[in-house]
């Protein structure tokens, strides 16, 4: 019989007193033995997660935002309890990558059926302390999306609320110079945004990047956007969805790059995100450390 703790965050989106007996049920039914504990403020998540890890449950489940799962995740970074995510929240980006339904209930039962599988993090180190992400981290752009996007929206339309943003930004994306050390190489950059991305989605399912992205690969690949003007802005959104970084005698607007070891500095200093989540600002560097954690996957069809 599992023993699984279940973390959740009375804070999220989603996360109501009747959906949680829900997803309890749901976990005991199939006959695991479950516990629940709330979050009540900042740290809890990790302290929570790591209170699991000591009592030697099989599974840590978060039932809140990304925020929550990789405060969690980062108590399990080289244990052998997995990771269970329940999308609580408004972005839930790891949950869709994963394609995690997005009801509870149906998670719950997907958690149940899933299998642990080893997962990749990005760690950043920060004055604080080692952050992770899951999904991707980045300056510039997308740190401005994230931060632009208002929480009351992200209630009302989930992850359509940061499309709305990307495109009511888009006229604002403006290059600054960027120096990007890749595995101890630096490359010189003219960039709008930088994301470092371990997921192949960064805002699940409407903001794809090119395939082959996998978080069990040992790698994080480097996105590099450039655009100075609203045309070129276009066309780089456009180059970044449709994984079209241009061809001979034209401006490439996006560029690609992998490794393990990444190193971001920008002139003048850019917000920084990870996972959707506020990281300070650059410089960062971001390493990637495989098979961080293991996370329940949904079975295959």
């Amino acid at each position: 019989m599992a023993r699984v703790l279940l973390i959740t965050n009375p804070a999220a989106a989603r996360t109501q007193p009747r959906t949680v007996g829900a997803v309890m049920r749901a976990l005991r039914s199939a006959g695991w033995s479950a516990e629940v504990l709330a979050t009540g403020g900042p740290g809890d998540a990790r302290s929570l997660a790591e209170y699991g890890v000591a009592q030697g449950v099989d599974v840590v489940a978060v039932f809140g935002g990304d925020g929550t799962t990789m405060q969690a995740a980062a108590a399990l970074v080289g244990t052998e309890v997995s990771l269970g995510v329940i999308p609580g929240g408004t972005g839930n980006l790891l949950a869709g990558n994963l394609r995690i339904p997005a009801s509870p209930e149906r998670a719950a039962r997907a958690l149940i059926a899933g299998k642990p599988r080893p997962f990749d993090l990005g760690r950043m180190e920060r004055p604080g302390g080692p952050l992770y992400f899951a999904v991707a981290c980045g300056a510039g752009y997308d740190a401005r999306v994230m931060a632009g996007t208002l929480s009351e929206h992200k209630r009302r339309w989930g992850m359509a609320a940061y499309v709305a943003t990307t495109l009511r930004l888009i006229g604002d994306i403006r290059s600054t110079a960027h120096l990007i050390t890749i595995d101890g190489v630096e490359y010189d950059a003219h960039a709008a945004m930088v994301l470092v991305a371990n997921c192949g989605e960064v805002i699940p399912p409407f903001v794809r990047l090119r395939p082959g992205i996998r978080p069990d690969d040992g790698l994080l690949d480097v996105v590099v956007m450039q655009a100075n003007s609203f045309g070129q802005s276009v066309r780089a959104v456009w180059d970044l969805l449709r994984d079209a970084p241009g061809v001979d005698g034209e401006d490439t607007y996006v560029g690609y790059a992998t490794g393990r070891d990444i190193r971001v500095e920008s002139f003048p200093v850019q917000p920084v995100q990870l996972d959707g989540e506020p990281g300070g600002e650059t410089p960062f560097t971001a390493k990637v450390v495989p098979g961080a954690i293991r996370i329940i996957m949904p079975a295959l069809p």
